[in-house]
């Protein structure tokens, strides 16, 4: 087993220690905090063990998990590669494209594997469809919450669409070609709604929505490509997959037949695929293990970090 450490011990470094500890993948070591209240505290009700300092857990490990602040990442992935140990580092990866690309070199240079927080790759709505979402050419995503201070640190951009983003950069296979967006802060000092449109070099376009400021919960986005349409309810854990063939020359009685204006005739069939119920941060904390394992590049790498960051750094300077 690996022996993990977690920096960070917050709301969602709990979550992480207890799936660490739960998890036959790894041995988890301990946390550190730099809060010595809140490690105190953390260490009393859960009994992990809480370290003095970054070098001493760092000393202890084979991985280290990242969950502190966004503002931090880039320093604590540093030291942690510099020692040459795995880094699971929560999106967004870094502050900057620059930090995100050096962190990217040192764990070359060091040798080790690194893998970035992007949950959704992970969802089970979003897995049972995935293989099926083949050249989409027009895509939507809408990502609502309602307001919490957690987060507000950085914009709506980098708390909320990311995630989107690095599933859009996952299934279409060109490069960003122009990007056109808007947000405006309402409660927060960084912006708390955004909209962007991304134009790819392949001719998809994509258009994303999301705000922290929502009275309802929505996490959707829809896909369109030749002869399908698909639908990922990431919230609820639903997908639909709506496909078009051309129609038999003697469908059945109930089948659903379009015709175009030049008479091609389609038939359509709706699917819904099985979703299996899992926990998503767990998976991706282990699929980690697995690549390191088996010395192969994580289902999220830095690179593939780095390169949803430099595209909401460009929806960010639309503002």
């Amino acid at each position: 087993m690996l022996k993990a450490g977690v920096l960070g011990a917050g709301h969602l470094g709990k979550i992480h220690l207890r799936l660490l500890q739960q998890s036959d993948k790894y041995e988890l070591v301990g946390f550190y905090d730099p809060i010595a209240e809140n490690a105190a505290a953390v260490a009393k009700e859960f009994g992990y063990k809480a370290f003095a300092s970054i070098e001493a857990l760092l000393e202890a490990v084979d991985v280290v998990d990242i969950v502190t602040p966004t503002l931090s990442h880039f320093d604590c992935a540093k030291q942690a590669l510099e020692s040459g140990k795995h880094i699971f580092i929560e999106k967004p990866i870094t502050k900057t494209y620059e930090e995100a690309m050096l962190l990217r070199t040192l764990a070359k240079e060091n040798k080790v594997r690194g893998q970035v927080g992007h949950v959704e790759r992970f969802n089970p709505a979003f897995t049972a469809v995935k293989d099926a979402i083949n050249g989409p050419m027009f895509i939507e995503t809408h990502r609502l919450a309602e307001f919490n201070p957690r987060g507000t640190d950085v914009p709506v951009v980098l708390d909320l669409m990311i995630h989107d983003i690095d599933i859009i950069l996952s299934v279409v296979k060109s490069k960003v070609k122009t990007v056109h967006a808007s947000g405006i802060s309402v409660i927060s000092d960084t912006p708390d709604i955004a909209n962007a449109r991304l134009e790819f070099e392949n001719g998809c376009v994509a258009n994303l929505t999301a705000s922290r400021i929502s009275l309802k919960n929505m996490r959707k986005s829809r896909f369109f490509q030749k002869d399908a349409y698909i639908s990922v309810d990431f919230l609820e854990k639903k997908s639909e997959l709506v496909r078009m063939h051309d129609a038999p020359e003697n469908p059945g009685e109930f089948a659903m037949i379009l015709q175009n204006a030049e008479g091609v005739k389609k038939q359509i069939y709706f699917e819904n695929p099985s979703v299996e119920s899992n926990n998503a941060i767990l998976d991706e904390l282990e699929s980690f293990a697995a690549a390191i394992a088996n010395d192969k590049t994580p289902e999220v790498s830095l690179q593939q970090g780095a390169e949803a960051l430099q595209v909401a750094l460009r929806i960010i300077d639309c503002f």
